[in-house]
């Protein structure tokens, strides 16, 4: 019995590496980031000065929106890697970024929610900017999107502050 329940264990400590192939998926997500990237730079470059302030408003918001994608991406390819699947041996490599040394799932979940208030922040901005050519229901709709963004990132955010806390005073008590 004991062998059947360590090989079972094996297999389930194992299993992580499944993972692999979706951070990996995720790599070449960010390559058309990348590529979405590029394209719509090379637009502003070669139209700029039949733009209004506006229009090149807009193409820079999408720029910074694709930016703030491809480092939520990062966030979750090394962050996830490192805290589901296997630590990156990074020791002394000088590009090493500075949240991976304190990533844990909880940390990782904060900064995903920060991320994603960003993002939607400036999905709001471009719609704000945009507002005359879209329908009152369409801005009323992704301002409640973005709130429920913030209201969830705070309930994250809150929830791993107690849990940290419980962590931290139950390693402070004696059993």
């Amino acid at each position: 019995m004991h062998k059947s329940i360590k090989a079972l264990e094996n297999l389930i400590f194992w299993s992580r590496w499944l993972q692999a192939p979706l951070y990996v998926g995720l790599i070449f997500a960010q390559g058309v980031y990348v590529y979405h990237f590029m394209h719509e730079l090379v637009h502003l470059i070669t139209t700029a000065r039949d733009l209004t302030e506006t229009q090149v408003m807009l193409i820079v918001l999408g720029l910074i929106d694709v930016v703030m994608i491809a480092n939520l991406l990062i966030m979750v390819i090394i962050g996830g890697y490192e805290t589901f699947v296997s630590k990156l041996d990074l020791e002394g490599n000088p590009d090493q970024p500075e949240w991976l040394s304190h990533v844990n799932a909880g940390v990782l979940k904060v900064k995903l929610a920060v991320a994603l208030i960003s993002i939607s922040s400036i999905h709001l901005l471009r719609t704000f900017i945009n507002a005359a050519q879209m329908e009152d229901r369409v801005v009323y709709i992704q301002i409640a999107i973005h709130a429920s963004f913030l209201v969830s990132a705070i309930a994250v955010a809150w929830t791993d502050k107690i849990m940290m806390q419980s962590l931290a005073l139950s390693h402070r008590t004696p059993h």
